[in-house]
């Protein structure tokens, strides 16, 4: 009787321990700013008004070592989180993520292309593109070949500082249709085909790293034209009156997923939170507010006429449009990253 009542006062803690964990609020992580802002409206607060359950936000930069750390301790206190394409599949493979029900609770059959994957679910879809001042620039630049031609259009180039669509951007400059970029990519010769249209480019060129960078730089007339992100450029011409001209044609895109971290108490609640936002009125409400692509198939009939222009994923933006291939970048990403900075300090 001794080992017994020693005994019922553990198996009492752990179960009190487990009926805790199991009650903690689900708990959503994203990027945080106007993106978690237009979440919100969209997704979280239906969601809590259909099930009654109170969802908490945090925000993240991407510290994949602290979901690891979560996952190897057991302790986990995120649920839900908004991820980029390579840290989806990479961490679906080293197990940190839950594989999604596809075919069971989820439809894979209402997510665009690239949308379902094994341990994720689309969120938005963004564009790398090109801009400039149309106040300054009237027949404006219309291909990347364009962007390189500084006799026509002198002045420096904004261009984000990094291996990755710096390569194939360089690739579709020389005349690489976009179909054919990875291929010749996946080649030495095509690599040094790259770097050698780089060079031509290269004494024009201002570099940046964050995302708030390359408009500020159009603005102040730094750059002539200028890499960024299509959200980015809407954000600024909205907020600012500005008249900044994006280009599509060739633009560089990739999607950010919902993930359910790996032994989450919430792992149910979490799938039920991916499902509701799998819903084209809902994902409506999204990019009527932030200029991304819907991942919900027919989800453009919510949005309104005059956002559609802002969007990747309308009128025709990614017909000629390269998806950032994320095995190509998780096998040979470290060593063209490693050629790529030495390249820019020469």
């Amino acid at each position: 009787m001794k080992k017994l009542t020693v005994m019922l006062p553990l198996l009492a803690a752990g179960l009190m321990a487990s009926t805790a964990a199991s009650a903690r609020d689900l708990t959503i992580v994203g990027w945080g700013g106007t993106t978690q802002a237009a979440h919100k409206v969209a997704y979280f607060e239906p969601f809590m008004k259909d099930t009654g359950k109170k969802i908490v936000e945090d925000s993240w930069n991407g510290e994949m070592a602290k979901v690891r750390g979560m996952v190897e301790t057991g302790k986990i206190t995120w649920d839900v989180i908004q991820v980029e394409a390579p840290e989806v599949f990479q961490g679906c493979e080293e197990g940190l993520f839950e594989p999604l029900p596809w075919g069971a609770k989820l439809d894979k059959a209402k997510m665009v292309d690239g949308a379902a994957a094994e341990c994720g679910a689309g969120v938005l879809i963004w564009s790398t593109i090109f801009a400039y001042d149309a106040d300054k620039i009237k027949d404006g630049p219309k291909t990347w070949a364009d962007f390189w031609n500084v006799k026509k259009w002198p002045g420096k180039r904004g261009m984000r500082r990094g291996a990755k669509m710096a390569l194939e951007i360089a690739l579709e400059a020389d005349g690489v249709p976009v179909k054919d970029v990875y291929k010749v990519l996946s080649t030495k010769e095509g690599v040094d085909r790259a770097f050698r249209k780089l060079d031509e480019l290269k004494p024009y060129i201002l570099w940046w790293k964050a995302g708030a960078e390359p408009q500020q730089r159009l603005a102040a007339g730094d750059v002539t034209m200028t890499m960024a992100y299509n959200a980015w450029i809407y954000k600024v011409n909205k907020k600012e009156h500005r008249n900044f001209k994006i280009v599509w044609d060739g633009n560089n895109y990739s999607m950010d997923y919902w993930v359910v971290v790996k032994g989450s108490p919430n792992k149910d609640l979490g799938i039920d939170f991916i499902k509701s936002t799998i819903n084209p009125k809902r994902q409506g409400v999204f990019f009527n507010r932030i200029a991304y692509g819907w991942t919900v198939k027919g989800t453009g009939k919510y949005v309104k006429p005059e956002m559609l222009p802002n969007l990747p994923t309308a009128n025709g933006h990614l017909d000629n449009a390269l998806q950032t291939n994320v095995e190509f970048w998780l096998d040979h990403g470290e060593e063209l990253e490693k050629r790529f900075q030495a390249w820019v300090a020469k």
